[in-house]
């Protein structure tokens, strides 16, 4: 079998869609399927990581030469609303435009369920989930002590600490991150990641107007460190993760956490229907609420975890959860779909 295994403007997108893409190619390294990151109909099977003029072009060739066109879906205009500057804009045509390209699709593949339920308004195209999954030797470290003084020492620390890891985006739950620390001005809140969707070069033109003001206005106690190049110096420095995201199609930075045995404060959204509170996580909030209402829920929950004992309750059964989405684990479901298709 061999895999068109194309990522449109991969040179640009980081984060969680760029690391659902490694992982990808990580499974058919292991499973010895052979792949192409180039786009092209010399294959068993064309999957399609964003759909992109190019990704369109090559889907209807793909049709016309009897080429099975398998198409990720990373994007809803849902999940892209609150991103960037003019993102709120772009996501009303985003949605027609999405509904085209998935109908492209002889099959969707969806990171999950609830994704897929969000899908069922694009396209009729066959779905199956398969999760992004985690590769849990990427903080396989979070564990060092030394690495854990050194992050604490560089951002001038003091344990527990309430932390998040992804790029610095309004949807993400940015306002709510930012309120709660003010909330709470003796725990120490940080946040690791690209300030924009992005990172690097973009930083200036993609940060909307709300996120440099919430970022500027934070506390004292609420710091953001930009891009770290070590990420597990992150899991390693963090106490409790907090994960206000308003909307996710699943979160492998939350994976990680879990992995690491972080216990988890969340947003109650359907998404992580399949964490139970007060047994995987606490919840508080919904995407509904206003901000200080929402800071205020939170700091209730963040309260009840400074009791070490119940940190590490929480975390433990965690860990235990994340083993359904490591990558061996996962990997299976994705190499049976291939097969299927191809």
């Amino acid at each position: 079998m061999k895999v068109s295994h194309y990522f449109e403007w991969e040179e640009y997108i980081t984060g969680g869609h760029a690391q659902s893409v490694d992982n990808q190619r990580t499974i058919m390294d292991r499973a010895g399927i052979e792949y192409t990151p180039k786009p092209t109909l010399d294959a068993d099977l064309l999957h399609l990581n964003n759909m992109g003029p190019k990704s369109l072009y090559y889907a209807k060739q793909a049709q016309r030469a009897d080429v099975p066109v398998l198409v990720h879906t990373h994007q809803t205009a849902e999940d892209f609303e609150e991103s960037f500057a003019f993102s709120n804009l772009l996501a009303k045509p985003m949605k027609p435009y999405l509904r085209y390209a998935y109908s492209l699709a002889d099959h969707l593949v969806c990171p999950s369920d609830h994704n897929r339920r969000v899908i069922e308004e694009y396209a009729d195209a066959p779905k199956t989930v398969v999760s992004n999954g985690f590769d849990p030797e990427k903080v396989a470290g979070y564990d060092d002590e030394s690495l854990r003084e050194t992050y604490l020492d560089r951002y001038d620390l003091d344990p527990p600490v309430v932390f998040n890891v992804g790029h610095v985006i309004k949807r993400k739950g940015l306002e709510a991150f930012v309120e709660t620390a003010r909330e709470m001005p003796d725990l120490d809140f940080v946040w690791f990641g690209y300030l924009n969707p992005a990172g690097g070069e973009l930083d200036r033109f993609l940060k909307s107007r709300d996120t440099k003001r919430l970022v500027e206005s934070a506390p004292d106690n609420c710091q953001f460190t930009g891009y770290v190049e070590d990420i597990e110096g992150a899991f390693a420095a963090g106490d409790v993760f907090f994960w206000p995201s308003k909307n996710e199609n699943e979160g492998i930075a939350l994976l990680e956490a879990m992995s690491c045995g972080k216990p988890l404060v969340i947003r109650d959204i359907p998404t992580y229907d399949w964490l139970e509170d007060g047994t995987h996580c606490l919840k508080a909030s919904d995407e509904s609420a206003d901000a200080a209402t929402a800071a205020a829920e939170f700091a209730d929950e963040l309260d009840r975890l400074r009791d070490s004992d119940l940190r590490e309750e929480l975390g433990a059964s965690a860990a235990d959860k994340s083993e359904e989405f490591e990558l061996d684990a996962v990997g299976e479901d994705l190499v049976s779909l291939y097969q299927r298709l191809a």
